[in-house]
């Protein structure tokens, strides 16, 4: 007769249920931190809703315009094929344009942080014992 005791399936599961990273807790309090979250933010959010916006009025057209997209642009292409293709022109744009914003502006703040995490966690570790 096993004496196993089952899981409490309300804890927390994952790499860092078992434990509480205070170093992560400490720089997650930080200004800098809310200023990394604040300017990610306020690029994606838009962005998506720029996006979806652009996807759905795509949809909507493909739907309730077709008069309009079956207009023919040159030989056999038509307007719809042009939004199509325009889809992936702006995922790849968008990419793009969030790797340029990302270099200029969440990175280095990022490095800053991570820097600051590797430090404390280096001080954290040697004051315990773990690691």
């Amino acid at each position: 007769m096993s004496h196993d005791i089952a899981p409490d399936p309300a804890a927390p599961v994952g790499p860092r249920a078992d434990r509480h990273d205070p170093v992560y807790d400490q720089l997650h309090a930080t200004e800098e931190f809310a200023e990394l979250r604040r300017r990610y933010r306020s690029f994606v959010f838009p962005a998506t809703v720029a996006f979806l916006s652009w996807y759905l009025l795509y949809v909507a057209l493909s739907n309730w315009a077709g008069d309009l997209m079956g207009t023919k642009v040159v030989g056999n292409i038509n307007v719809a094929l042009v939004f199509g293709l325009l889809q992936f022109a702006t995922t790849f744009l968008i990419a793009w344009v969030y790797s340029r914003y990302s270099t200029a502006r969440l990175d280095p703040l990022a490095k800053e942080l991570e820097q600051r995490f590797v430090a404390l966690e280096g001080k954290s570790s040697r004051g315990t014992g773990s690691h």
